[in-house]
């Protein structure tokens, strides 16, 4: 896939031993379904000898000899029936279990990848192989492989009893194996390159419906809803076509197999016929060899069929692999540093960042700043100038090629994110809120919080508005947000900020999205959450941080200007043309 690390592996069955540790855990209940399935496969063969008995003992012995051969033939029925069930029942769940170890740990995996990662990597296309993939892999484990084991132990056992009934005919059925398994090979690997470029079809196709319906409004704000049609029916031309190659390919060896089997059976059945004529053998013989030949040819077709189910799964497995093989860009250092107790101190010191896939340009270059315990400092400057750069890097979410950022005293790169990211609480310009209730949302800021400590916080962010829908804080809030305003989902966002207590704080554009009213609410939460903790602001709005202690302005990725909003306006630098600009454009 296009991820950051991602390398395409060569698509193999041995791409299915992914699923051998998630096999290994239930090893018990794998030895008790290829039991079932040993015996299900011998009475099954076994019925061949009652159909032979039948007919040359059942049939001449009298009413008694044959009510004998039909009670044997019925409880032999009968142990097929409930072996049957037992591997079904064992099979089923092997595969609903692994299905659901290996989704956990995808998620668990794609959740600690680094953001560098979803740089490049569609999230519509990560979302097929933890759904469409591995239940391609749960077919397989929960149905699949035991048939295919299941008619490859019927297909050798059928070869012996054929052997066994009669060598000749045998020898004429069995001439067509070597001219099926050149055909199964040959189609078996087309088959597995054309399932790969099926299975990324579908998955290009999840990955613009996603787009499409995460941008919604913006679709029909530009009424671009028939080009939006028109692409992803393109697309879905391309996944079907795709999957249709696949299913010619699977046809034509299934044709060939039944053809060239049933050929076979067909032309040894004239010769037995002759046979049974001649008096060579009886017709019980004749009977058994039938239905063995049956058998033989039935598992063949069988087998064709399942292999392009297990050449499916390969490209699956394959597809799921090369997500397991990402490896963050951020991780523990093997033996991380401990932080001292919080106090706030963050120091960058001579910091150079250029993000991986913009990397003709710099976004931070030799930046050096010390924000003492408590002290607020606002960050301003032009777009693209670097200022939200500066909360990736604190936040760890990204390492600088050179330069160190600490965290009271301590290099960050030293010290287990999780960690850092605990002292450090986050209020974004575009908060996400979950598809959850008001209450869950705002304990996102700490689990473990009780639901007094909850609604202490929503208070203090100014989010009494809570209180008041129909069900109060366990309320739905909808999609991301769906239905709360801006200024409503910033409070949230606060409250959140609130209830984790961090040491530092970091505003990204907090107000920026407001109208004047939200604005001085969500303002007059902000102020009651920076009190005693250090407070980085990045704003667009100048007005918002006069009161900061310290104001830094950068531009092109560095510090251009430092001081307090008096101070800088009567400098006459950048900050005094972006405040004058600003001031400008609020009185007209």
């Amino acid at each position: 896939m296009s991820g950051a690390t991602g390398t395409k592996l060569k698509a193999s069955i041995g791409a299915l031993r992914l699923l051998i540790p998630y096999l290994r855990p239930y090893r018990s209940r794998v030895i008790g379904a290829w039991m079932a399935l040993a015996v299900a496969a011998a009475l099954l063969l076994a019925l061949g000898q009652g159909v032979r008995h039948l007919i040359d003992q059942g049939f001449s012995g009298g009413p008694h000899e044959l009510d004998r051969a039909a009670l044997v033939m019925f409880a032999v029925v009968a142990l097929l029936g409930v072996s049957t069930y037992a591997r079904f029942l064992l099979v089923s769940w092997l595969g609903e279990r692994t299905a659901g170890d290996i989704r956990r740990d995808l998620f668990n995996h794609v959740i600690g990848l680094s953001p560098e990662f979803f740089e490049t990597a569609r999230t519509g296309d990560i979302l097929a192989r933890m759904t469409a993939d591995i239940a391609v892999l749960q077919a397989l484990v929960g149905s699949a492989v035991s048939q295919y084991l299941r008619n490859a132990l019927m297909m050798a056992g059928a070869i012996g009893m054929l052997l066994y009934t009669s060598p000749k005919l045998a020898g004429i059925v069995l001439l067509v194996v070597p001219v099926v398994v050149v055909p199964l090979i040959f189609f078996g690997r087309r088959e597995r390159k054309l399932s790969r470029a099926a299975q990324d079809r579908v998955a290009d196709l999840g990955a613009a419906a996603e787009e499409a319906l995460a941008g919604l409004q913006t679709v029909q704000a530009f009424t671009h809803e028939a080009i939006a049609r028109r692409d992803f029916a393109a697309g879905v031309e391309s996944s079907v076509q795709a999957a249709l190659q696949r299913v010619r390919t699977r046809a034509g060896l299934i044709l060939m197999v039944i053809l060239l089997g049933f050929g076979a059976i067909t032309f040894s059945l004239w010769v037995g016929g002759r046979d049974v004529i001649a008096g060579r053998i009886t017709g019980g013989e004749l009977s058994a060899f039938v239905f063995y030949a049956v058998l033989l040819a039935s598992a063949g077709a069988t087998m064709s069929e399942l292999w392009g189910e297990v050449q499916r799964a390969a490209g699956a497995a394959e597809r799921v692999t090369e997500l397991l093989a990402e490896r963050a860009g951020i991780a523990a250092p093997a033996h991380p540093a401990t932080l001292p107790k919080a106090r706030g101190a963050v120091a960058f010191d001579h910091v150079s960042f250029t993000y991986p896939a913009r990397p003709e340009t710099p976004a931070v270059r030799d930046f050096s700043l010390s924000v003492a315990p408590g002290e607020t400092v606002a960050v301003v400057g032009p777009s693209g100038a670097g200022k939200t750069s500066l909360f990736q890097l604190l936040l760890r979410f990204y390492d600088p090629q050179s330069g160190v950022i600490r965290m009271d005293g301590v290099d960050i790169a030293t010290v287990d994110p999780q960690a850092l990211r605990g002292r450090i609480g986050l209020v974004p310009q575009d908060p996400v809120i979950f598809s959850a209730s008001a209450r869950e949302n705002i304990r996102y800021g700490r689990p473990d919080a009780s639901d007094a400590e909850v609604l202490a916080a929503a208070r203090s962010a100014n989010a009494a508005f809570l209180e008041a829908l129909p069900q109060g804080l366990d309320s739905f809030l909808g999609e991301k947000g769906v239905r709360l305003s801006g200024g409503q989902r910033q409070r949230i966002a606060i409250a959140r900020a609130i209830l984790r207590d961090p040491a530092v704080l970091l505003l990204d554009e907090a107000t920026s999205a407001l109208d004047a009213e939200a604005e001085r609410a969500v303002q007059d939460a902000l102020a009651t959450l920076a009190i005693g903790r250090t407070t980085l602001v990045v704003a667009h709005r100048l007005a918002t941080i006069r009161n900061a202690d310290r104001i830094v302005v950068m531009d092109a990725g560095r510090i251009v200007e430092t001081g307090t909003h008096a101070g800088l306006v009567e400098a006459g630098g950048l900050y005094s043309r972006l405040a004058a600009l600003q001031f400008t454009e609020a009185l007209a």
